[in-house]
């Protein structure tokens, strides 16, 4: 059996940077297993292109929660990355780090180091930010990070000025001094290309001896002597293979593989490994618990000027833009579907933002088979403004269903479970059609389309949002992070409470949700995580 110091399970957002950091030195030697393939696709580096992997099993997992009550029962879509740089292959590109104040709640709970003022030199280290350095900001890091403030649709300068007349300041950062307000959301792209964890760390770090990365790989099996990790079981090309780890084993599959892998090889809620005739090694109801999820929904308008539908929906725009695109890696192709958002409060009393909003320059109403139709745009001219909540009190879990580790795991979701998270839904929603009656936005909107001027009441707004709301795509806290092994998974090390040899870096270890899009945060538990692990090797 072939050994290596340490055996990275998952190569997306947080694998791909320890893969590149445990592998810098030249010291130790490092095997990446990555279920998927590569990453080399035209619509993964291509920003605008995710349309195109939300559903597409060559690039995505393509998991389905259980029917969620709270969601009227729907069974939401929960597209993972499945390739080289996993999620952050497919996801939005929006940068947001989060809020100071959920890392100094991460520290307070009695995991030192996760402190904000601990981390900020860390997300200042891995960032190349384009608009700059300053106090919060870094540059000359693996990661670029875009200022798209010139390149946004114009009707984006609309949704700015009708959010500020509806009391929101303008915010030139939202990764900055605060987090409050509306502007311009900052993406991960350089050059009008993808910037993925993959290309920013992994790619690097492939070109080093000492890294060996094996795609189509499907972790099967932690293997254990005793209490401790030495190595992993997976499946290749229909054989199955072993190989050893010399150090460590770390899982970075991300908040739905990390806690399945663990409790497919024995480390989980003892019930549930019993009942499917799974050996415990070890015994942690927590495997798998403590789901929390960002949910959002949109409200979609028809415009009176034109929207991005105009030119992404005909022929001729398409070849416009996709021209503009290959020859000079501009336009509407090179930037996220969201141009701009913000965070607010649903009470003023509140210490701080609660919810986060999106606009949207473009509209996508009418579904197209096999794709999400932002390529394909309403035949209207439509835009929408979307919100989820930042800090919801509803929590999952996500469980095996059998020892057979192709079967997905049941994901439940359990949205909108909790009073608390209904009535601040309710609140953001209507804040959201004060923005739009705003005299900015409201001179230029023929009708509401979505849910549509009918609804109006509590009750109807609220089934509305049970009916239309879904997954933002931020699962987090399956392994969570915490001292007490009676309440988590790994400690403020990331090392697996009760055994050896074994963490876990992803965002699976969030303590609690933060306060935004989770890829920042991922990455950069994925740079804390290596460091750690750097700090602990004898």
């Amino acid at each position: 059996m072939q050994t290596y110091d340490f055996i990275v399970v998952g190569s997306g957002s947080a694998g791909s940077v320890v893969a590149d950091k445990l592998s810098a030195s030249g010291r130790f030697s490092v095997l990446v297993l990555e279920a998927g393939g590569t990453d080399r696709r035209f619509y993964v580096q291509m920003p605008l292109g995710y349309g195109k992997t939300f559903f597409d099993p060559a690039v995505n997992w393509n998991y389905k929660a259980e029917p969620d009550p709270g969601l009227s029962n729907n069974a939401d879509h929960w597209p993972r990355g499945k390739l080289i740089g996993g999620s952050s292959s497919i996801n939005a590109m929006v940068w947001i780090r989060g809020a100071r104040e959920d890392f100094d709640a991460w520290a307070a709970a009695g995991n030192p180091g996760w402190s904000y003022d601990e981390l900020l030199p860390a997300f200042k280290a891995l960032e190349d930010n384009a608009a700059g350095a300053d106090q919060w900001r870094g540059v000359g890091g693996p990661l670029r990070i875009t200022d798209c403030s010139n390149a946004v649709h114009p009707l984006t300068k609309r949704y700015l000025a009708a959010a500020q007349q509806a009391g929101l300041a303008l915010n030139p950062d939202f990764n900055g001094a605060s987090q409050e307000g509306v502007g311009i959301y900052q993406i991960t792209t350089r050059n009008g290309r993808r910037m993925s964890a993959a290309r920013a760390f992994l790619r690097p770090a492939m070109k080093r001896g000492n890294v060996r990365v094996e795609t189509n790989a499907l972790a099967t099996k932690i293997l254990f002597e005793g209490k401790r990790a030495v190595g992993i079981e997976y499946l290749q090309n229909g054989e199955t293979r072993s190989v050893r780890a010399g150090r460590e084993v770390i899982l970075s599959g991300g908040s739905i593989n990390s806690p399945q892998l663990l409790q497919l090889s024995g480390v989980g809620p003892s019930a549930l490994l019993g009942g499917l005739d799974i050996p415990v090694v070890h015994a942690n109801d927590n495997v798998g618990a403590n789901l929390q999820d960002h949910v959002g929904i949109n409200y979609t308008f028809k415009g009176k000027l034109p929207t991005l539908n105009q030119i992404l929906r005909p022929w001729w725009g398409k070849l416009l833009v996709g021209m503009q695109y290959i020859l000079l890696r501009s336009g509407p192709l090179s930037l996220s579907m969201n141009n701009a958002g913000g965070f607010f409060r649903t009470d003023p009393s509140m210490a701080r933002p609660n919810m986060q909003l999106y606009f949207q320059a473009f509209s996508t109403v009418i579904p197209k088979s096999g794709e999400r139709p932002i390529l394909t745009p309403d035949p209207w001219p439509g835009f929408s403004i979307g919100l989820s909540n930042c800090r919801p009190s509803s929590r999952g879990e996500i469980m095996i269903r059998s020892k057979n580790p192709r079967d997905y795991p049941r994901i439940v979701a359990d949205a909108y479970s909790t009073n608390a998270d209904v009535d601040e839904m309710l609140a953001a929603v209507k804040f959201v059609r004060k923005i739009a009656a705003m005299p900015a936005m409201a001179e230029i909107i023929e009708e509401e389309v979505l849910p549509g001027p009918s609804v109006t009441s509590d009750a109807d707004l609220i089934q509305d949002f049970r009916k239309r709301s879904g997954t933002v795509y931020h699962p987090v806290s399956t392994c969570r992070m915490g001292p007490d092994a009676a309440r988590a998974v790994v400690d403020p090390r990331l090392k697996v409470h009760g055994l050896e040899g074994l963490r876990v870096i992803d965002a699976s270890i969030f303590p609690d949700n933060i306060t935004g899009n989770t890829n920042a945060a991922s990455i950069l538990t994925g740079w804390k995580g290596a460091e750690l692990v750097l700090e602990d090797q004898k």
